[in-house]
């Protein structure tokens, strides 16, 4: 043939700056496309030879990848299938054109190997390369050797040149920019990072011994990948060492994993991979990067999201599949109908493997369940379908650690936890230790408390009660026990008003101070062999500065004080000796007090009554002004006395402290005080 010289046929002039700029988000990628070109070549001679239309010897098939650094240069070099000038001119000249996908659909029923959505993969190299050559010589009969040129413009050389064997070599002038790309480490860590898996053997550099207290070249190639993957083989063929031996060359210094998930599919797409559960440390976090995604054993990416469903974060593995689109953007990614179907399959077979798990060796499944259990809520939590399909599976745990399916947990309650209103309700503790006394109490009475004390519990509750029909979740702090599951009307508490603001006055007063925290003094007739006080947690606001730990968008939550209830058991001996010495002791002093208020209020409802249209005059508000004011000093005044008179009663202090103790609440001097009293009393 004739030197002949031409352009390249691309519509635009810009195709280069292009392909350097936005094609290939990394400029590492250019060695992954020109071995995966090189695997292409290979594979298709295989198949050629198979189908009889290429009848010479195979010889030894590999993809060698070599540095020159004095040259400046760097070669991919397959003994592959070869290119005529006519290959070149179709393949590489025009750049529209995709040779893989012409092959594919000629030999589609046996050409599953070939990487056939690599597109402009060849103009990668451009990346790095100020100019590019192209040695070829194909595997056809009378083929002639030729030679492929480009500085990175448009236009290209093509001419005649001497090559002795079968086979394409891609060299690459690497440009000032990317000399990094002639270190024998850089290249061996990208082929490591991309090609560990490649169906055919990639050699590059040799392999090294220790000599003379350094390690040296041998002259043996070193050879970079495994052919032959674990997950491109029938799980028949792979023992649970084969699996766990996979699993740490993927993650090596890791623990061994729970167990997998062998994936295999070829309709309505091709899909092959393992996902492993690893152990989840008890510090939640989603974790990123943590499956690899494939292309015909091709590395392509571990930025999986859309890929599979964002809780499956937490698994790791490989996921193979052909029919991933590459070298797209992310947003288009996501939205691929192929992969939300690829996304969709890999949550169902997630679903039914651990369902299997679960009917097969159920008390292998609650073993693990502390493990695991942190994935399948955030599976539930975020994906609807994985939800549904938990629903038969997931687990409660009590705090006698009985498992339960949640089924079987309704059945054991709905007896004794059923409210006068027909809901069931489920009693959870957070902490066992810290609110032992309300379990307790749950407990004599006869009730399950269950454990949770997750890191996305207060999330999975939530979904639980919009799941589970007329169910409630209360923990078991947040009320006394006899409230928690209302049988009946509650029992009155028989004081007056004069007494309730007397007592209210008395015990809050000493309260002591408890940073970032609010209490509201209420009295419950509960019965008489109950705590004299109880602290309960309001559950709603519980809830809500829970999740708002978890939720930056919930911070309004997370900066309000703790609210909580402190409840007075009027019934209690305690509480009844209190009371039976303020009505002696403090009444006398407080009566005028409360009749004078009682006075004042009835007086400013009267000169409200006499309003015109319910508009007063100035007279009119200069009166109620005058008399809230006196009502104010007058409950500044019983505030005054019930507080001096509190702060000499013992027993007031201690049984308060008694319920911050057992809350956990009562901390520093007040804790000392609290010792020193108690001492006293003794």
């Amino acid at each position: 043939m004739t030197t002949q010289k031409g352009s390249i046929g691309v519509t635009t002039e810009n195709i280069f700056p292009v392909i350097k700029k936005f094609l290939y988000s990394d400029h590492e990628i250019f060695l992954r496309e020109l071995v995966s070109n090189a695997i292409d070549a290979t594979q298709k001679l295989k198949t050629l030879s198979s189908f009889g239309e290429f009848k010479g010897e195979l010889g030894e098939m590999r993809v060698k990848v070599t540095i020159d650094k004095e040259a400046g240069t760097l070669t991919v070099s397959d003994h592959g299938i070869g290119m005529t000038a006519d290959d070149i001119e179709k393949y590489i000249n025009q750049i529209a054109f995709s040779g893989a996908e012409e092959f594919l659909e000629k030999y589609k029923d046996n050409a599953n190997a070939i990487i056939g959505h690599f597109g402009l993969g060849f103009y990668s190299a451009f990346m790095v390369a100020k100019k590019v050559e192209i040695v070829s010589l194909s595997y056809k009969e009378g083929a002639e050797p030729v030679r492929w040129t480009c500085d990175g413009s448009p236009e290209y050389t093509m001419e005649k040149t001497e090559k002795e064997s079968r086979g394409t070599d891609i060299i690459l002038h690497i440009d000032d920019e990317n000399k990094k790309f002639l270190e024998q480490n850089e290249i061996d860590a990208l082929l490591k990072k991309y090609c560990r898996f490649l169906p055919v053997p990639v050699v590059s550099g040799f392999e090294q011994e220790w000599k003379d207290g350094k390690y040296v070249d041998t002259d043996r190639l070193k050879v970079i990948n495994a052919t032959e993957p674990a997950w491109i083989k029938k799980p028949s063929e792979l023992t649970d060492e084969d699996y766990r031996n996979f699993y740490r060359e993927l993650y090596p210094g890791q623990e061994d994993p729970l167990f997998w998930i062998h994936l295999n599919v070829d309709y309505p797409f091709n899909l092959t991979g393992i996902l492993f559960f690893p152990k989840i440390k008890n510090n939640f976090e989603v974790t990123r990067n943590r499956i690899q995604l494939y292309c015909n054993q091709v590395y392509v990416t571990d930025s999986v999201e859309g890929v599979v469903p964002e809780f499956m974060m937490l698994l790791q593995g490989v996921i193979d599949s052909p029919d991933i689109p590459l070298n797209v953007s992310r947003s288009y990614l996501q939205a691929d109908t192929a992969v939300k179907k690829i996304s969709g399959y890999i949550t169902k077979k997630v679903a039914s493997r651990l369902d299997e798990i679960f009917r097969n060796d159920r008390n292998d499944f609650e073993n693990k369940w502390d493990d695991i259990k942190i994935f399948i809520e955030y599976g539930m939590l975020t994906d609807q379908k994985f939800c549904d399909a938990a629903m038969k599976f997931t687990l409660l745990k009590d705090t006698e650690k009985k498992s339960y399916t949640l089924e079987e947990y309704r059945t054991l309650i709905e007896g004794s936890q059923t409210d006068k209103d027909g809901n069931v309700v489920y009693l959870y503790t957070t902490d066992p230790v810290a609110q032992y006394t309300y379990i307790k109490a749950a407990t004599d009475k006869g009730y399950n408390v269950l454990l949770m004390d997750g890191q996305l519990d207060s999330h999975f509750i939530g979904m639980l009660e919009t799941k589970l029909e007329k169910s409630r979740f209360v923990r078991v702090d947040s009320d006394v026990v006899d409230n928690l599951i209302p049988k009946a009307d509650k029992k009155d508490v028989n004081l007056t008003s004069d007494q309730r603001d007397m007592l209210t006055e008395m015990f809050r007063s000493q309260i002591p101070h408890v940073e970032k925290a609010e209490f509201l003094v209420s009295f419950e007739a509960l019965d008489a062999s109950a705590n004299p006080i109880l602290i309960t947690q309001n559950e709603y606001m519980r809830r809500m500065k829970d999740m708002a730990a978890m939720q930056p968008g919930m911070s309004f939550y997370g900066e309000l004080p703790d609210s909580y209830n402190l409840i007075v058991n009027t019934e209690s001996p305690v509480i009844k000796r209190i009371i039976e010495a303020a009505d002696s002791n403090l009444m006398p002093q407080l009566k005028p007090i409360f009749d004078e208020i009682t006075r004042n209020n009835a007086e400013a409802e009267n000169v409200r009554k006499t309003a015109t249209d319910e508009k007063l005059s100035d007279e009119q508000n200069a009166a109620i002004s005058l008399l809230d004011e006196q009502t104010a000093h007058q409950r500044a005044e019983e505030k005054r006395i019930a507080t001096d008179y509190a702060a000499g009663q013992p027993l007031v202090k201690q049984s308060i402290d008694l319920a911050l103790l057992a809350n956990g609440l009562l901390r520093g001097q007040q804790l000392n005080e609290f010792i020193r009293r108690s001492v006293a009393l003794l």
